[in-house]
């Protein structure tokens, strides 16, 4: 018993010194068939304590090597009937069933195991290889899971973005047109009025200046150049009452120029040279040197286009008679110039 004891000399001794702590004993490794026919080795280690020396002493001669024999086969049987990735996966359990087995075996021995631990469990290099792969795959799955829920994520929200962005685009859009339109129509009303206005005032105008074919003539003449300009090939159509109107303004320049019109003859254009200045005094003998110089210029420019109306060269084109416009030009005799201003 524990506490003070008396010896006798020569009567008593003392025949074994027990420790009443907690003990704890690591068992070498130790080979052990698992359900699906793998050898794995297994480290244990047990934590125990001696509740009655006097048991411990007279009841079992070596309380230890006991205790490690029964370890070994509770443990065999234990792992006998579970696979290696139960074993790997359940070692609470099996640290419960093998206090339980060794605390009842041990009960009568004077001791009490407290906790059994597995300290290692280790596969055959196969197995580890194996079990490597299988976990390598196991995390390329996962990381491949995580990697779409991240992808499909990522494509949900970037969807909803191009869908928000889509919608805010079109709304601008919307707006913008709107708003050039109104723009637009604003514009062409306001460009409907003022050209309203410019025809009212351009209307206005003709009405009060009371304008004649003279002057529409004259206008026409102005508009032939921008007419013509250009490369390509043009028909023009000029309206009759044109034509009444250049004959009339001919025969106003005409008459202005004292020269008759002939509206029977062919028109010829005649130079009249720079206008003369009325304020300036003129000499009879110049209008009239003038004059006889525009006549020769016009009778050598008939002469001209009737040599180049000749047929082929050596063959004499037959001789016309002069028409009345001509006829005109080469005997009308020059009208006399008014006299000179008195100084």
């Amino acid at each position: 018993s524990a506490g003070l004891n008396i010896v006798t000399p020569f009567v008593d001794r003392v025949r074994y010194i027990i420790d009443l702590r907690e003990q704890v004993v690591s068992f070498p490794p130790q080979p052990v068939i698992t359900e699906d026919n793998l050898v794995v080795s297994i480290d244990t280690v047990i934590y125990f304590q001696v509740t009655n020396p006097v048991a411990a002493t007279y009841e079992i001669a070596n309380y230890i090597q006991a205790i490690e024999q029964l370890t070994m086969t509770t443990l065999r049987n234990i792992i006998g009937g579970i696979t290696l990735e139960q074993a790997l996966t359940s070692r609470d359990d099996i640290n419960q069933s093998l206090r339980g087995v060794l605390d009842e075996a041990t009960g009568r021995w004077g001791i009490r195991v407290n906790r059994v631990e597995l300290k290692g469990i280790d596969p055959p290099p196969s197995i580890k290889d194996s079990m490597e792969k299988q976990m390598r795959a196991d995390r390329d799955k996962r990381a491949a899971i995580l990697t779409a829920e991240g992808m499909r994520q990522s494509q949900i929200l970037t969807a909803e973005g191009q869908k928000q962005s889509a919608i805010l685009t079109a709304e601008g859009d919307r707006e913008a047109l709107i708003l050039r339109a109104q723009g637009d129509r604003q514009s062409r009303i306001l460009r409907a009025q003022g050209e309203g206005q410019a025809i009212l005032t351009v209307f206005q105008s003709i009405h009060d200046g009371s304008p004649d074919q003279a002057l529409l003539a004259y206008q026409y003449l102005q508009m032939l150049p921008k007419i013509a300009e250009g490369d390509a090939n043009k028909v023009w159509i000029v309206p009759s009452e044109i034509g009444r109107a250049l004959e009339g303004l001919g025969s106003t320049i005409g008459s202005i120029q004292g020269i008759p019109a002939d509206t029977s003859g062919p028109r010829n254009r005649v130079d009249y040279g720079e206008p003369v200045d009325a304020t300036m005094p003129v000499t009879a003998s110049s209008g009239e040197a003038s004059l006889s110089s525009a006549h020769e210029d016009v009778a050598e420019a008939i002469r001209s286009a009737e040599e180049a109306a000749t047929p082929s060269a050596g063959v004499p084109a037959p001789t016309s008679a002069p028409d009345a416009g001509e006829q005109a030009l080469r005997t009308e005799p020059p009208p006399t110039p008014p006299a000179p201003p008195q100084q």
